[in-house]
This record gives C-alpha cells, structure tokens and sequence, in this order.
C-alpha cells in the first residue's frame, strides 16, 4: 500500500464517528475499554498507525507513556499537534517495522491496522519482540462491508506466538461506534507469553432453585451479549478453587452470602463461544432461603434479575447457559457446547443444537432402570401423573397406545393401560406396590406442589399429622389420586 492509499484509508476511518472519537460520549467509551486493556501502572505504549492520535491521546490521559508511529507525515504531525505537552513521541515509519531500533515497551496498541498489512505474520513475528515480558499486545480490527480481518483469522496469525488471547466483541457496543453497527467488530488482547500447554478460563454458573424456578440475570453494559438472560456467573481467580469462585461471584452479583454446604455440583461444562476460545464451566445448585432473598447486586452489570420455570425457559437467553440448564433438567452431568463461528451468542429456538452430553461412567448394576405402573385410565393417568412427574423434573419420554412414560436421568416412570389389566382401581393397602417416593426440593417447593396438586387429580392423606406424617423430622406430603396411588414428597 502506498503513501497515498495509507492516508486515504485513514482519512476514511478518521471522518468516521467512531475512529475521530470527537463525541465525549463515544470517547468516554473508549477511555474505559483502554482502561480495560491496558495495565493498571504507568507503561510504556507503542501505537502503531496512530492516525491522527486520537486513540493514543486517551492513552497518555490514562497516565502512560506514549510513542506514536503512523508512515504519513501528513497524519504524524496531525498526531504530533495532538498530543503536544503529553510527553508523547511521534515518528513516521512503517507500522509493520516500526522504527524504534531496541527499545521495548508494555504494550503494543494498533487500531483498524493489521488488515491493511501486505504480510500481517510477519507484523505479528516483529511486534512480539518489542514486548517486555508479560507485555500485551492489543489489536483493534473488525470486517467492514466485507473487507477487514475477522476475529478467528487473527486468532490463527497469533496461535504462533501465544495462548493467551482475550477475545473481546465490540458490535455490540454502540456507545463505541456513535451508532449501531452490524458487522464484526472486536479487540484481541494477546499477552507476550510463548506457546505452552493448553490452559482455559474456568467460570461458575449458580442455578440457584425455588422449587420449579432457576434465577436469572439480563446482562446490561457490558458491551458482550446485552439484553440477554444468563445465570449469576463469573469466573475462577487466582488462587481460588471452584467452590470459593462460586461463593464470591454469588455474593457479587446477587447478594446471596451462600456457605460451602449449601453448594451442588449440578453441571460441568466445556463450552466455547463462537470465534471465542475453550472454557470449562462449572454449573453449581443451590436452594432459594427466604431469610436470604436474592437483588441486583450489579446494576451497573444487570437490568433485572427474575425467576423462571426450568420446564418453560425464555428463548432470549445465551445459547451456552440455556443449553446447560436444559442439560441439567434432563439430569446429563458433563457435556460439551462447542460454537461455530458463524453461530450467534444468542439462543435462538430454531436453530442448531450444539450441545452434546458426555456419557458418565457405566451404570451401576443394580440401579432402577424403570418403574411400569398399571393402570384403569390412560388419560386420567397421563393427566396426574404428568403433571406430578412434570413438576419433579421429569420429561416426557415415550408415547405408545396403551401408555406413557417420563424419564429423568437414565431411568424412567411409565403408565400403562394394558388390555390384559384387571379391575379398576389399585389398592395400595393390598400386597404390592404401596407407594413411590420422591426427592421434592426444599420444604418450600414441597408446599407450593401440595397446595396445586387437588388441581390435578392429587388429594392429601393423613391431613391432621402432614407434614410430619412420616415422623417428626421428615418433612414429606403423602398425596393419592383418583386409581388410588400413593406417593410420597419428601422435602431436602
């Protein structure tokens, strides 16, 4: 690219509202993104392609030092009356080799540059010399009405150089932009670190339960998948195991100071999100006390925070979170969440299932495979007995003339309505079967089932003694239906 067609490219970016950074609100966006990306202490900045030096203007206000190179004059001395009384340094030179012989720096900063590079390999092979150890290189690119460099493409070129490279979506930000925008923008942060053995970010996911209901938050300024719901998450520092991880993330965003017992591992996950790179992510369970009610703890994070029904979750979720919480109802315990490229972060009902449940080990010999009870009437049978399994998390599983069955886990209930039956009501006094009992959340949940089931064909027994007709201590109700079935609630 010539002299004259490097300024022309600029140009074009400079008169764009998002490259001039002339509105105060789009240039507050950036200055907290570089704030993001850059070290906490004062550094040393090379910005390579600075343009007219709007960007590395931000950058000096931060406190850092700054070099400047661009290889228009014309552009470096509109950079050099820029950051006049800055401390800046201005040169012209090749972005691609920039001039600055054996000095090393911090960071290396380039903006709406690489895609323009005749060779950007070989770019990348001199710009990681020029890192001190521990130094970030942060690239600024994106696709612009079908030309530019996507984020997987320049996640390839860095693989040489490094692992570790944070992925950071910017479409979605208008506030950057000074309007909307549809094509792919993004900030790769890749650390001056050589090639190791494969690591991943490790994040905890709270599927905290009242009876029926997870809890959910819509994210909110974040400038990564606003507007949609997604559980109380966060990821494992330094130093943390998954449990502690959990613990401080619940209290950040919820406000819920959860103990150690109190946590269940319900999900473990190994997801990556699209152009994104591998994370493994643990799903924790855990009940909702009413002494501790969960709130927005993070509105600066979140724009609600609700309850939903597990068996009727909203579709505007993140296509990871709502993949696992229909894993774990399904009661899979490790499974994979693996995104293409091309697919959104967004659920979205239509469209490919990237989900796929890893097998634990064998089943145990011994372990209930199923449960067939017969009965006089398949409707009124599918009615109750839906419902009752329904709400316990069970699934619809086979569908057949003369019966039905749910499934949770790798065992099923089913109903049959056999032409080989006799008589017409089962009596639960007699030899046999006399109940089924079931696990029903905590006392909470166990109630809220009792006070809805006379809705669905279910009566109470032993109403005097409930709930401690068991003995005192258990906490269970003991519910019939109208074929004379018992069962029985018990209560964490």
């Amino acid at each position: 690219m010539t002299t004259t067609d490097w300024d022309a490219a600029a140009d074009s970016f400079d008169d764009e509202p998002d490259h001039g950074l002339l509105d105060p609100a789009v240039r507050a966006a950036w200055a907290r993104r570089m704030e993001s990306w850059l070290p906490a202490a004062r550094s040393e900045v090379l910005d390579l392609g600075c343009g007219t030096g709007s960007l590395a203007l931000l950058v000096a206000g931060q406190g850092h030092r700054v070099t400047a190179v661009d290889r228009s004059p014309r552009m470096a001395g509109r950079a050099r009356t820029k950051l006049a009384g800055t401390g800046a340094e201005v040169l012209v030179g090749d972005a691609g080799h920039p001039p600055v012989g054996p000095r090393r720096f911090d960071v290396v900063l380039a903006r709406h540059v690489v895609w323009l590079l005749p060779d950007p390999e070989a770019a990348l092979r001199h710009w990681f010399p020029l890192l001190r150890p521990g130094g970030r290189l942060v690239l600024i690119e994106g696709v612009w009405g079908g030309d530019g460099l996507s984020a997987a493409r320049l996640t390839a070129l860095l693989a040489p150089f490094t692992e570790r490279v944070h992925h950071e979506p910017l479409s979605g930000d208008a506030r950057l932009w000074g309007r909307e925008t549809a094509d792919e923008r993004y900030a790769l942060v890749a650390r001056a670190e050589p090639p190791h053995r494969h690591t991943e970010v490790v994040d905890v996911h709270l599927l905290l339960r009242r009876g029926p209901e997870v809890l959910l938050a819509r994210r909110a300024g974040t400038g990564y998948a606003d507007g949609l719901l997604h559980a109380p998450s966060g990821h494992a520092e330094d130093g943390e195991d998954v449990r502690e991880a959990m613990i401080r993330e619940a209290a950040e965003e919820t406000g819920v100071a959860l103990r150690p017992e109190e946590l269940r591992v319900a999900l473990v996950m190994q997801h990556r999100g699209p152009g994104g790179s591998p994370r493994t992510g643990w799903f924790f369970e855990a009940e909702y006390d009413p002494e501790r009610p969960p709130r927005n703890a993070e509105p600066e994070k979140c724009s609600e925070i609700g309850w939903y029904r597990l068996d009727a979750l909203p579709d505007d979720m993140i296509a990871y979170c709502r993949a696992g919480l229909e894993a774990y109802r399904a009661e899979e315990r490790f499974v994979l969440h693996w995104h293409e490229d091309g697919d959104t972060v967004a659920h979205t009902p239509d469209g490919p299932r990237r989900a796929v449940p890893l097998p634990p080990s064998a089943v145990p010999t011994g372990r209930v495979h199923h449960i067939e009870l017969w009965v006089p009437d398949l409707a009124e049978a599918e009615a109750e007995w839906g419902w009752l399994l329904g709400e316990l998390g069970h699934v619809p599983y086979q569908h057949w003339a003369h019966g039905r069955s749910w499934r949770r886990g790798d065992g099923y209930v089913a109903v049959v309505c056999s032409p080989d039956g006799s008589g017409g009501t089962h009596d639960r006094l007699r030899p046999g079967v006399n109940h089924l009992a079931f696990h029903a959340g905590d006392r909470a949940a166990l109630d809220a089932l009792v006070a809805r089931a006379p809705g669905h064909g279910w009566r109470l027994l032993f109403p005097d003694r409930h709930p401690y007709a068991g003995g005192d201590g258990h906490y269970a109700a003991y519910l019939a239906n109208a074929a004379g079935y018992e069962v029985e609630l018990v209560a964490l």
